[in-house]
């Protein structure tokens, strides 16, 4: 129970260890030595780096906690990263969202950091150390950038939003999404492909982007963008409009007012075999 929790102090400490991972990432530029996990789904020594330095420093102010990270995960199934309900509170951790980008020193990546008790996220760190930006929330205390209030936007239609989605590394996987990429083209204003996300997900809590979809995400890609929406006044659900599950891939999340359209769209895109 989040009762028992110091929100306040949980989310100084994610701060701290957010910071400590992206110096390390941003240590490592043009130094590290790059493998693929998979086909095109890159992993570096700087990942690596990061998320030890992140779960150190997680744990030894919270001895107690759990961890879950991105590069602890390869090979195991959802199920097995999951979190049981009565499960000690649990970080779910990205090191290095955007690996391709900051392969390729795109600046478009983030450490992501987000906190999973009883089921749900409560607090939530991504920290964009190119542009020096820091999206920080915790349940029931609101959502900041920089240290500054911030809210989803405003956008009232579909046709007059800027969404983002996301691909997998997989090309078969791919596929899936082509067909909502080319419906909803038609039905929004315009759509981004950042490579990030995390990103993604903040960028609608601080009113850049309206919505955001995709069916291939991990939990530790969106546990701290999910409450940073919530707490920014937006919406985030599975892609039927169904209620949201962080360890389940498919996700809708967006400013609330368009959420139903986004939802009517995708859902009437015809599967792929």
């Amino acid at each position: 129970m989040t009762h028992s929790l110091d929100l306040a102090d949980c989310l100084r400490v994610a701060v701290e260890a957010a910071h400590i991972g992206a110096s390390i990432l941003e240590s490592w530029r043009s130094k590290f030595h790059v493998r693929e996990k998979a086909r095109a789904d890159l992993v570096t020594e700087a990942d690596v780096a990061s998320q030890v330095a992140v779960r150190s420093h997680l744990l030894a102010a919270f001895p107690d906690h759990g961890f879950v990270g991105e590069e602890d995960a390869v090979g195991k199934t959802i199920e097995e990263t999951r979190p049981a309900l009565d499960a000690a509170p649990t970080w779910v951790v990205d090191p290095l969202d955007g690996t391709v980008n900051y392969v390729h020193d795109v600046p478009c990546y983030c450490v992501s950091i987000g906190l999973y008790v009883s089921g749900r996220p409560v607090v939530g760190v991504i920290y964009d150390p190119r542009m020096k930006e820091l999206f920080t929330a915790a349940e029931g205390h609101g959502a900041f950038l920089n240290g500054v209030p911030m809210r989803v936007s405003s956008v009232a239609m579909l046709s007059d939003g800027l969404l983002s989605t996301g691909f997998p590394a997989n090309f078969d996987a791919q596929m899936r999404n082509w067909d909502a990429w080319v419906k909803m083209t038609s039905a929004a204003q315009a759509l981004r492909r950042s490579g990030s996300t995390a990103l993604n997900m903040a960028y609608i809590a601080c009113g850049r982007f309206d919505g955001y979809w995709a069916y291939d995400n991990y939990a530790w890609d969106v546990m701290a963008g999910a409450i940073l929406i919530r707490e920014a006044g937006g919406t985030v659900t599975g892609i039927r409009g169904d209620a949201y599950d962080p360890f389940r891939m498919d996700v809708i999340a967006s400013n609330g007012i368009i959420h139903g359209e986004i939802v009517d769209v995708l859902n009437a895109v015809a599967p792929r075999s």
